[in-house]
């Protein structure tokens, strides 16, 4: 009832307006919610004492707008503001959730409402409002979200249904998984789909055990959306979901122990039933009624142990004393609870008993009965249960290889730190690292072994780190590194010349003594960036240039690097683009029998004819071209380009000997590879023996076993193999052999300094050497001076390719050589 002061006297009125003050206090504390309000004439404002204790300011300190405002960053000021400005504007109440810290720097949230308030002349006088401390209910909400992801990542089977209904209203993964259901057809179901064995009186005793205990264990049978069946162990327990009085069930498929049993039940002709465990005692607490649910319990019969005190059966190891238990019994008349007793042989097992008195016709106590019940599976599965949601949750979190936190958790990581640092103003160091040649190893030497490279990279990494820095495994070969409280730049240095020199060292696995080395790209908070994703992205892109300068060396991030990123996806759109509407052309690099000066055929070369920037060069685009696999659709280009113009050659009478066609390993391994040759020789009437396909030695020794099997059909159709740059990569005898290869070019970088060179010279004449007794042609690149030409052909080397003839040119220059 609201209290009328009009008509009342001063003194009067006054004792109301503070009873009605008093009651807002009450309201305040019941509520959490605490009142202010901003006089805006006098810009004074009034903080009720929940305010006071909210934002943890003493209470004699005197309070305005901006005592609020200061808390608030930059972005949460501007939004309060804007909300200010609502309110100005619309006159109605506006609410807003915003982060804050108390006085002692504790981050809350808060939930602001306000009104202003305006005199008869519409002019605003006052803003009245309330404050409530939501940090709590936050943070509950969050970990709410954690553990629904938990449930659906789970392995076992989660379902929520309606307990009347029983129809499901949540499945999780591991649930479709094992049925073989959809999410969404499994929400149109009901619990009876699944079960088909489950009878109706089996669904009311389980309603009304839960009615009473609200939760239970039970088994039941599963029917797969194939037809199939699995026996499973259900845990149920009751709860509200979605304001619905519902059941949550976990479970665990146990068909295995099921076909067990049955095994044990045939052998053992085990009793179809078994009674549970019934026991009185007298007052004293001496045994006077032993079942043979008991017997079956404990192992002694009912003859050992009439007579005898009960105390028999109770553990020592009880926390508490049966005096104890029988004295709250007694005061109580009735007790459930669970207890460890010993069995005749010594162990024990896990009971749930429920105690009741034994009265006499006159109400008197005159004993104590107990019915019992084994739990101890039942206990034994809780506790499966609570470890595997403590593994669940730490395998959510963490890389199952390394043992390292995972992308999930490093954000996590990440986030608190950058948190922490903007509180106490520090500064911190994000290493993004990258392992160096590590694809290699593990496809040439296998995944297992890989693993044990990635397992002691990171066991080094560790080594290098102080406790409180988090180390990351991102996937694949990429770690990063969040190194806290950094003084000085020069720190971070300091710790990644320790991590390259540390990844240096040899690893030995089995048989093979393994090199490895490390990229690492350095972001700096906040000098580069003050947000998660940007620390990411600049670390990143600082890898990138850290492998761009030659691998094992570490960048820091610089604004540089952004515009290199820039200039990079610019390149790659363009490319795109000049692929769709074929904007490249050949140009072609004769080769010569180099004992007769004639031309024996020519290397296909691909020019990038840019609308604005006119001929781009190979090494611009062509590895940007690999790293995206859009190499594919530039080496198509060229063959079928290159192809016509050499069908058209021959047309014309002219012999322009055999076509080199650089083959990447990405087009050898693409399935249409082979189709699309055929069908492009097809379409221009190009025969095989014109061909000859060039693989580089780094290329085809990363998986040589494919490169043998799809090799070997290009070389049954006639088209010639070479290996391009021969010498530069680590071969393998035994599979060199194996390869169906008719020609060796011997790399530019062995030929540059002959005959000057003793090491040059010693390693050409032995790839000379190799090619002949492998009954293989030979061809060396680069060749530019008339004394390179005459070494070569002084140590049975005759043909060549190289400036010394002629640089690559387009196809009307060789069209006139072809002539003259």
């Amino acid at each position: 009832m609201p209290i009328d002061i009009e008509n009342d006297d001063p003194q009067t009125a006054l004792k109301k307006l503070k009873a009605r003050e008093n009651i807002l206090r009450e309201l305040e504390k019941v509520s959490g919610l605490g009142s202010w309000e901003v006089d805006l004439i006098t810009n004074n404002s009034f903080w009720s004492k929940k305010s006071y204790e909210i934002y943890g300011v003493p209470e004699d300190r005197p309070v305005n707008l901006d005592t609020f405002l200061e808390r608030l960053s930059d972005e949460n000021k501007l939004l309060a503001q804007h909300k200010l400005y609502e309110a100005f504007e619309t006159g109605e109440v506006v609410s807003l959730q915003i982060d804050t810290y108390k006085d002692d720097g504790t981050p809350i949230t808060v939930l602001i409402r306000g009104e202003v308030i305006f005199d008869e002349n519409k002019k605003p006088i006052k803003i009245i409002g309330t404050t409530q401390d939501i940090t709590e209910f936050i943070k509950i909400k969050e970990e709410a979200k954690e553990l629904a992801e938990l449930l659906e990542k789970s392995s076992n089977e989660i379902y929520i249904v309606d307990k009347e209904t029983l129809d499901y209203l949540y499945v999780n993964k591991g649930a479709c998984d094992a049925l073989g259901y959809t999410k969404e057809e499994l929400l149109h179901m009901n619990v009876r789909d699944i079960n088909p064995q489950l009878k109706s009186e089996e669904i009311e005793a389980i309603k009304e055990t839960l009615q009473e205990t609200n939760h239970l264990l039970n088994r039941s049978v599963h029917q797969r959306k194939d037809g199939s069946y699995y026996h499973v162990q259900s845990y149920i327990h009751t709860l509200k979901y979605k304001n619905k009085d519902s059941l949550v069930i976990f479970d665990i498929d146990i068909t295995p122990t099921i076909e067990l049993e049955l095994q044990h039940k045939k052998q053992a002709k085990i009793l179809e039933h078994i009674h549970d465990s019934v026991i009185a005692t007298d007052i004293y607490g001496k045994i006077k009624t032993w079942n043979e649910g008991s017997t079956k319990l404990f192992g002694y019969t009912a003859d050992e142990v009439t007579g005898c005190p009960v105390q028999m059966l109770y553990s020592p190891k009880n926390k508490f004393s049966l005096d104890s238990l029988l004295s709250t019994l007694n005061e109580e008349h009735k007790l459930n609870t669970e207890i460890l007793m010993l069995k005749k042989d010594g162990g024990t097992v896990i009971c749930d008993i429920s105690l009741s008195l034994l009265r006499d016709h006159v109400h008197n106590i005159e004993g104590y009965i107990g019915y019992i019940q084994d739990i101890t599976e039942k206990k034994e599965t809780q506790k499966l249960l609570e470890e595997q949601t403590q593994k669940l949750r730490y395998q959510a979190h963490h890389d199952t290889l390394t043992g390292l936190p995972n992308r999930t958790l490093f954000k996590d990581r990440l986030e608190r730190t950058i948190i922490e640092a903007k509180r106490h103003n520090n500064s911190f160091a994000l290493f993004f690292i990258d392992l160096d040649q590590f694809k290699k190893i593990n496809d040439s030497l296998g995944h297992h072994v890989g693993d044990q490279v990635l397992i002691e990279a990171a066991k080094r990494l560790q080594s290098s780190l102080r406790a409180e820095d988090t180390l990351s495994r991102l996937g694949g070969d990429e770690f990063t590194i969040i190194l806290r409280d950094l003084k000085v730049a020069k720190n971070a240095a300091k710790v990644a010349h320790k991590i390259l020199n540390k990844m240096k060292e040899p690893i030995r696995i089995g048989a093979h003594t393994l090199h490895i080395s490390a990229s690492i790209g350095i972001a700096l908070y906040p000098e580069n960036a003050d947000s998660l994703e940007d620390l990411i992205k600049y670390a990143d892109a600082a890898m990138y240039k850290a492998k761009d300068e030659g691998r094992n060396n570490f960048q820091f991030y610089s604004e540089e690097m952004t515009k290199e990123a820039m200039a990079k996806v610019v390149l790659e759109n363009s490319l795109r683009n000049a692929i769709a509407s074929e904007d490249f052309v050949v140009y072609y690099q004769p080769q010569y029998a180099a004992d007769k000066d004639k031309i024996i055929g020519m290397e296909a070369l691909v020019r990038w004819i840019h609308p604005e920037k006119g001929m781009i060069p190979p090494f611009e685009f062509i590895p940007l071209a690999e790293e995206n696999g859009l190499i594919i659709d530039i080496d198509r280009i060229v063959m079928k380009k290159a192809m016509q113009q050499f069908a058209q050659w021959y047309e014309d009478g002219l012999n322009p000997g055999i076509l080199a066609l650089n083959l990447s390993m990405r087009q050898l391994s693409d399935n249409h590879f082979i189709t699309y040759l055929l069908k492009t020789m097809k379409d221009y009437n190009f025969r095989s023996s014109w061909l000859e396909l060039e693989v580089t030695e780094g290329q085809m020794m990363s998986n040589p076993e494919q490169s043998i099997k799809k090799l070997k059909r290009l070389s049954e159709m006639g088209i010639e193999i070479a290996i391009d740059d021969f010498g530069t990569g680590y071969s393998s005898l035994s599979y060199l052999k194996k390869l169906p290869l008719n020609k060796l070019k011997i790399d530019q970088s062995f030929v540059r300094d002959i005959p000057l060179d003793e090491e040059d010279v010693a390693i050409t004449k032995a790839i000379i050497a190799l090619g002949k007794s492998l009954n293989l042609k030979l061809i060396a690149e680069g060749v530019e001076t008339i004394e390179q030409k005459e070494f070569l052909l002084e140590n049975n080397c005759y043909f060549i390719q190289g400036y010394y003839y002629s640089k690559p040119i387009p196809a009307e220059d060789i069209t006139k050589l072809l002539t003259h």
